[in-house]
């Protein structure tokens, strides 16, 4: 399913189910987002500050289960990412929002509602968040895609090529996110359905031995054998390291090369400025061809 698009005057929510947020960053994304034309809220607890979360769990569930829940929230914006949702996502009830769907905005730690969200059979956007959306330029490719996305208009994407990408098309749902998230739901519920999708990954201040571990894991679960093909974004602030004698991206091309689906690098998506919306949860196009990559939903 694909919530409703936003129309004129529709209410989004701004929740912090995570880690706690600068309070000027909900102020400047108030103004984005009412300049769109939308009504703009937030959750009660969405400026609270709890150690490194933002609010105690009771608070940051109650906040998120009402945004949920109500039927006149159109859009969920979460303020941030960090560390937070792995404590109360099992406490969440999808019920309300399965018959109501809409659409739910963010990344990094925000992968977890991804994936429950996708595991649900519903789409959501993998995009920026607050900090972004008060600092941009509106006229931003990130800002402006967003826009486009919620108001139904999807993009296509071609970016240049890679000399590790490997040639090919694919279809199939987007599902994904960060990485390091993505291995902490390994084995539970909110694990994904890997087979004939396209993966995304994306990670921050990693080392390089790490995402090899990771994408071991991936590898010998089986879960890369499975897929129609991979979509590798930024892996930022991951110091390369000389002693694994191999670059990030030949960690990850080396988990893959025993398949044969196409697989883009280098993707304009993760704790980068330039971060581009991406629809997680929906069928995607892609198409890698030897001096370019076209994404298309």
């Amino acid at each position: 399913m694909t919530p409703q698009f936003l129309q004129p005057n529709d209410q989004v929510r701004i929740v912090s189910p995570s880690g706690s947020i600068n309070p000027d960053f909900i102020d400047g994304t108030k103004i984005t987002l009412t300049s769109w034309g939308l009504e703009v809220t937030e959750g009660a607890f969405a400026r609270t500050e709890f150690g490194r979360f933002a609010g105690t769990q009771e608070q940051r569930i109650a906040d998120l289960q009402q945004a949920l829940d109500d039927s006149s929230v159109k859009a969920i914006l979460c303020s941030r990412g960090g560390y937070g949702l792995a404590q109360i996502i099992d406490k969440l009830d999808f019920s309300k929002f399965i018959v109501s769907p809409k659409w739910l905005i963010g990344f990094s730690d925000i992968t977890i509602l991804h994936n429950t969200i996708t595991n649900l059979g519903v789409s959501s956007i993998h995009g920026i968040m607050a900090k972004h959306l008060t600092e941009l330029p509106a006229d931003s490719d990130q800002v402006l895609h967003l826009k486009e996305m919620l108001f139904g208009e999807f993009p296509t994407y071609t970016i240049s090529g890679h000399p590790l990408n490997r040639q090919g098309k694919a279809e199939g749902k987007l599902i994904g996110g960060n990485l390091s998230v993505l291995m902490g739901l390994r084995g539970s519920k909110y694990d994904l359905p890997y087979k004939d999708n396209v993966l995304f990954i994306e990670d921050i201040a990693e080392k390089p031995y790490h995402i090899d571990r990771m994408m071991q894991n991936l590898r010998f679960s089986g879960a890369l054998s499975e897929l129609a093909g991979l979509v590798v974004g930024q892996f930022s602030d991951c110091d390369e390291d000389p002693l694994m004698k191999q670059t990030i991206a030949e960690i990850i091309a080396g988990a893959v090369s025993d398949y044969d689906y196409p697989v883009c690098f280098n993707f304009p998506a993760g704790h980068v400025e330039y971060n581009l919306p991406l629809l997680m949860g929906s069928k995607n196009n892609l198409n890698v061809v030897g001096d370019s990559v076209k994404l298309q939903f």
